[in-house]
C-alpha cells in the first residue's frame, strides 16, 4: 500500500506543480514563437533572442528604465485615484437607491466611450499636460470600478451589519471589520481588472501626446519600423506588470481573504 504524503510535503509539491501550471503556456509559446520566426525569415517577425538582445541593449543604455519609470509612474497614479474615486462611486451607489438612479446612466456613457476619444478630448482641452493624461485615464478606469463595488455594495450580508450594531460597535469599526471584508472580492477583481487596463490606455495616452515613457518610445520605433525594439519595449513592461500582479496583488489577496476560510 503506498505511503501518503505529509501535509508538509504535499504543500511544496503542489505549490511546484501551480507554478509548473503557470509557466509552461508561456513556454510553449516563445518555443512556438521562435519557431515560426525561424521559418518566416522576416524582419516583421524577430526571433526571441532579437528580442532580447534589443532588451539588454535598452536596459545597459538606461534608456528602457528612465521611459518605463515615467510610465510606471502614470499607471500608479492613475490608477490609485480611479480606484479612490471608483470605490466610493461605487459604494454610494449601492448603498443609496437615489444615487444609483441618478448615476447609472453616466456610468454607462462611460463605459461606452472609446480611451482615444476621451484621450484626445483631455489634450484639446486641458492642453498637452501630465494632468490632462492623468485625467485622461482615470476618466476611463472610473465607470468600470464603480459599476463592480456598486454589485459588491448590493451584496453585503445586512444580517452580519445589524450583528455588529448590536453588538454596539462603533461606524468605523462596522464599516472596516464588517462591510470592507465583503467587499474585498469586488475591490480585487477591480484592482487586477483596472492594472491591466489602465497600462494600455496609458500607453494609448504617451503615444499621443507625451514626450517620454513606453508608448511614445513604442510610437517612435513604428515610424522606423523597429519591430524588434516595439517587442522588446512591450514585453518589458508587460513583465513589469506581470510581476507586480503575482507578487503584490495576489499574495494581498489571498491575506484579506482568509477570513472567509
Amino acid at each position: 500500500m503506498p505511503e501518503e504524503l505529509s501535509p508538509q510535503a504535499a504543500s511544496p509539491l503542489a505549490a511546484g506543480s501551480e507554478r509548473w501550471a503557470r509557466l509552461w503556456p508561456l513556454l510553449l509559446l516563445l518555443l512556438l514563437w521562435h519557431v515560426v520566426a525561424l521559418q518566416a525569415h522576416s524582419r516583421t517577425l524577430p526571433t526571441p533572442l532579437a528580442v532580447l538582445d534589443a532588451l539588454w541593449s535598452a536596459l545597459a543604455s538606461g534608456e528602457l528604465l528612465f521611459h518605463l519609470g515615467k510610465t510606471l509612474l502614470r499607471v500608479a497614479l492613475s490608477f490609485c485615484l480611479a480606484m479612490l474615486l471608483g470605490v466610493g462611486l461605487g459604494i454610494l451607489m449601492g448603498r443609496y437607491r437615489r444615487w444609483d438612479r441618478a448615476l447609472d446612466s453616466l456610468l454607462i456613457l462611460g463605459l461606452n466611450i472609446p480611451a482615444l476619444v476621451t484621450t484626445i478630448l483631455c489634450y484639446i482641452w486641458f492642453g498637452l499636460s501630465e494632468s490632462a493624461a492623468i485625467l485622461a485615464v482615470v476618466i476611463n478606469k472610473i465607470p468600470m470600478v464603480a459599476i463592480n463595488l456598486r454589485e459588491g455594495a448590493r451584496a453585503v450580508d445586512a444580517n452580519l451589519l445589524e450583528v455588529a450594531q448590536v453588538y454596539r460597535l462603533s461606524y468605523s469599526e462596522r464599516f472596516f471589520k464588517v462591510y470592507l471584508p465583503q467587499l474585498y472580492p469586488y475591490l480585487f477583481s477591480s484592482a487586477r481588472n483596472g492594472l491591466a487596463l489602465i497600462w494600455k490606455i496609458v500607453l494609448v495616452v504617451e503615444l499621443l501626446g507625451r514626450s517620454d515613457g513606453v508608448g511614445f518610445q513604442i510610437g517612435s520605433f513604428f515610424h522606423f519600423f523597429d519591430i524588434t525594439s516595439i517587442l522588446a519595449y512591450s514585453l518589458a513592461f508587460a513583465a513589469v506588470i506581470f510581476l507586480l500582479e503575482a507578487l503584490l496583488l495576489r499574495p494581498l489577496e489571498n491575506r484579506l481573504n482568509r477570513w472567509r476560510l
